[in-house]
């Protein structure tokens, strides 16, 4: 009998489309609005970026007041991120968002006009707290439209969007800077509104309705109130923010203290800004591919992992003395961010009760602002009274406690598949008395030599009475008992 021929192996453009297709596939249209809402929102992040550049360039000011200034950006998101996430577990995640975003709008437009110093400071301080407020109702919304088997992929896809649209808003912003930089506030306000215009027009309500269930059907249970006490008094969750803030504090110092480092080792402006390239580069060709090969794994193994790249990439830094070594340092930690960010957010997601999400995003939002409000002054400090490789190794002993903390913690994380965690937590259907169940009748034993099983046990039996029909749950519903 001739022995068949295999079929030919896919070539590797069609292996690669056939990849992109399932990275993108089986998402909801909802999604994919929101998606595009991101992209064009980071489309115009200029002020955030050139902000020191024009208030030192444009204005004449100070390194010291433009720091200031930073520093009261960064207090900004710190005050708006945990109002926002109650802002959208109360009034929802629509209007949340487009409160955020017209408010980023017009202050951002506003601070483009201001000369003195004072109002400068003070308008910064509100482009910060609507900047970052939309972040809570963004994370909720996701979490609310994607099923739980497809989060780390959606978070994913999300965080490529927002890398590849700071990649391209970098370099644009330098070119619309040639021609003034009130042009550069217009144009993130003009950007701002066009985000706001999608979500009005292709984005409905996701948030729970109360005195509903969470598949929206009247006459389910009432849910249990969620405050930011309950946030608070959520140890495990607590502890997940407090470990991101520990990775966030890495992260920042690329931006903070590597260019101070570098300076200090002789290298140029643009010799960073070639290194710090590598970054954005590498999440805009690695984050899907990563993310199709982690995103079905232990999410414990995953965040320890991501905590070592991030802290050792860092620790890395202190025997860089050229820009290719520097470069290999950024790719190190890149990695780990590439890792974490999504796993991260699925963790935040499946930690966080339905009706709560806005709360619990919101507290974890604020893990971030905090982070990029005190890392200028931990790096700034350490670096001055220590020295920078004092700094890289005290970053590789805190992506060690990191990692530490997160192996710890997630030793007993629920499993993970979503059919088998529904059907433990779903309670018993009521009886229903004008249908009673048969009676129970005993089976008979495994016969000799075949194993026991759930369809044969070792011994006699009685059977299950046949239950009442039970309604189908929907995918909605499943996630609103898993969260509780």
């Amino acid at each position: 009998m001739p022995t068949p021929i295999p079929p030919p192996r896919p070539t590797l453009p069609a292996r690669l489309r056939r990849a992109a297709v399932e990275s993108v596939s089986g998402l909801p249209r909802q999604f994919w609005w929101l998606w595009t809402s991101t992209l064009i929102n980071r489309l115009g992040a200029f002020v955030a970026t050139f902000l020191a550049l024009y208030l030192t360039v444009e204005r004449g000011y100070s390194a010291s007041y433009a720091g200031l200034v930073g520093a009261l950006y960064g207090l900004g998101g710190v005050l708006s991120s945990v109002g926002a996430g109650v802002l959208t577990d109360r009034l929802g995640r629509r209007p949340t968002m487009l409160i955020a975003q017209l408010s980023t709008a017009a202050s951002v437009a506003l601070l483009g006009f201001m000369t003195d110093p004072v109002a400068i400071a003070a308008v910064a301080c509100v482009v910060g707290m609507a900047s970052n407020a939309s972040r809570p109702a963004v994370q909720a919304m996701m979490a609310d439209i994607v099923a739980p088997e497809d989060r780390v992929r959606a978070f994913s896809l999300n965080y490529w969007a927002i890398n590849l649209g700071f990649a391209i808003s970098s370099t644009a912003a330098g070119l619309i800077a040639q021609h003034g930089y009130l042009a550069l506030f217009l144009g993130e306000a003009t950007l701002v509104l066009a985000c706001a215009l999608v979500v009005f027009r292709k984005l409905p309500e996701t948030r729970p309705g109360h005195g509903h269930d969470a598949a929206g059907a009247p006459g389910g249970p009432a849910p249990e109130a969620v405050s930011l006490r309950t946030v608070l008094r959520d140890g495990r969750f607590m502890t997940v923010v407090g470990l991101n803030l520990l990775l966030a504090l890495l992260f920042q110092q690329a931006y903070v203290s590597m260019p101070v480092s570098m300076g200090q080792d002789g290298f140029s402006s643009a010799d960073f800004g070639m290194v710090v390239a590598v970054n954005g580069l590498l999440i805009v060709l690695l984050q899907i591919p990563v993310t199709r090969f982690i995103e079905h794994r232990s999410p414990a193994m995953l965040l320890v992992g991501s905590a070592l790249l991030a802290g050792y990439g860092f620790g890395l830094t202190a025997l860089a003395g050229s820009v290719a070594m520097y470069a290999v340092a950024v790719a190190v930690w890149t990695l780990g961010e590439i890792i974490n960010s999504p796993t991260q957010m699925g963790l935040v997601v499946r930690l966080s009760p339905v009706h709560g999400r806005g709360r619990y995003q919101g507290m974890y939002a604020l893990s971030w602002s905090i982070a990029s409000l005190t890392a200028p002054l931990l790096g700034g400090t350490v670096i001055d009274h220590y020295g920078a490789d004092a700094l890289w190794a005290g970053c590789a002993a805190v992506g060690t406690l990191a990692a530490a903390g997160y192996g710890l913690l997630l030793r007993r994380l629920p499993g993970q598949n979503p059919a088998a965690h529904t059907a433990r937590r779903v309670s018993a259907p009521p009886e229903n008395p004008s249908n009673p169940a048969p009676a129970a009748a005993t089976l008979p034993a495994c016969p000799p030599g075949k194993r026991p099983s759930s369809a044969c046990p070792a011994g006699p039996r009685t059977s299950s009475p046949t239950p009442s029909p039970t309604p189908v749950q929907t995918n909605d519903a499943a996630r609103a008992v898993r969260s509780r």
